[in-house]
């Protein structure tokens, strides 16, 4: 998902226009061999693309199906250079801006009304937030864990019963900016929560003895810029010294292995890692919340876009995690119970060996500090929309998704101490 280094360019703040996508094309490329994977990188000298999967350069390897986002000056040039070495590519998307404005495919249901069926910005989704703890006092509560570079609030909704100590789970959206499905499963989850208490017998049973913790949106600058300047915006909206470029990747933010993968120094990238662990106040806002918490939370559950996938760890190395086989028929589990709804198909396993090694992540970060059930979703869909899926494939997404987690959390309930 690495950006055109333009992208981390600071932008005035007086009056820039949106960023416009017009003719902008997102290819898929099979890598088949060595040199074709050199080619591409080699391509990347001359010209900037976008990495949509895997986040950046560095990850490419043989074998791998590699998408990309290309100007449409650019994408002549991409073109020409792949069929001139033989290479398996397809066009996923023809005109980015045209994939971007067709994604509000659902009209709004009642005016005024929160819906989750549609995106919503981030002042909506504060708004909700304030309406769920009105509505649902006894089991719905707001705490603020910090704010962010641009002074907005970091909210946590807790959902449970308020009486007493109990098991926690910790769940997070958002954290990269343009990954819009991930939020919105994050406002289902604690709707549906919160509305079948009652009247749904698990649902019941798990937040009688349980607490989640969520998280909406992590990087709120960043997904306010999505919506405001630029769609594909990944960072958030940090200033870096001695750089004009701005933000820094939130899950590469993370003091775990912070520094072992190459080329996240470089503050232009979308992947960029920050000056330092824990660097950014987002980050900090989350450990420091976790850490509080530690005896409680039993599960961290982190929510991103796309390829439909279910991870653990480990993602900083190829090494194994003691519980491995626990988490290997958890996460078995879990996506066969997402399948059950709507036959969506996801793959799963340690990050390193089932994607490419990562470092600086919130999933490894959470693991090693003791939480040893930590997994983190990949949504729809498999690249035909990409981060763009549109607001009609919403509500099944989150259906399906919201089977996972609760089989993970009944899990939980009965197999941690």
């Amino acid at each position: 998902m690495r950006s055109f280094l333009l992208m981390g360019v600071i932008y005035s703040t007086l009056a820039i226009a949106p960023v416009q996508f017009d003719r902008e094309k997102v290819f898929r490329v099979k890598l088949q061999d060595e040199k074709q994977a050199s080619i591409l990188k080699n391509l990347t000298q001359t010209i900037e693309l976008d990495f949509w999967y895997p986040d950046a350069i560095h990850d490419i390897a043989v074998n791998m199906t590699v998408d990309f986002r290309v100007t449409e000056k650019e994408s002549q040039t991409i073109q020409s250079t792949l069929e001139q070495h033989k290479m398996d590519y397809e066009i996923l998307i023809n005109d980015l801006q045209e994939e971007i404005d067709k994604q509000f495919d659902v009209k709004e249901e009642i005016a005024g009304r929160h819906s989750y069926a549609k995106y919503n910005d981030w002042n909506k989704i504060v708004s909700w937030t304030e309406k769920m703890v009105e509505k649902h006092p006894e089991m719905v509560s707001r705490i603020k864990i910090g704010s962010t570079v641009e002074d907005n609030p970091l909210y946590v909704l807790k959902i449970g019963r308020k009486d007493g100590e109990r098991k926690a789970i910790f769940m997070d959206c958002g954290i990269h900016a343009r990954e819009w499905v991930s939020p919105a499963f994050c406002q289902w989850f604690v709707y549906q929560a919160a509305k079948s208490y009652g009247k749904n017998k698990i649902m019941t049973k798990l937040l009688d003895r349980m607490n989640f913790y969520v998280l909406p949106v992590f990087n709120v600058d960043g997904y306010i810029w999505s919506w405001t300047k630029d769609r594909m915006w990944r960072k958030n909206r940090s200033k870096n010294p001695n750089s004009t470029c701005i933000g820094t990747d939130l899950n590469r933010n993370f003091d775990v292995s912070w520094d072992s993968s190459p080329n996240t120094d470089n503050p232009c990238l979308s992947v960029y890692r920050g000056p330092a662990p824990e660097s950014e106040k987002e980050t900090k806002a989350v450990t420091n919340f976790i850490r509080s918490h530690l005896n409680s939370i039993k599960a961290y559950i982190t929510f991103h876009s796309y390829s439909q996938m279910l991870l653990f760890p480990y993602g900083y190395t190829i090494k194994l995690p003691p519980n491995h086989q626990d988490l290997l028929k958890v996460a078995r589990i879990a996506t066969d119970v997402l399948s059950s709804r709507y036959e969506t198909r996801y793959i799963y396993g340690p990050i390193a060996s089932t994607i490419y090694k990562t470092s600086g992540s919130s999933l490894d970060w959470a693991y090693d500090l003791g939480i040893k059930h930590t997994f983190a979703f990949e949504l729809r869909d498999k690249g035909k929309s990409g981060f763009l899926l549109p607001e009609s494939r919403i509500k099944p997404t989150c259906k399906e998704t919201m089977l996972s987690v609760k089989f993970i959390a009944k899990y939980i309930l009965k197999h941690t101490s």
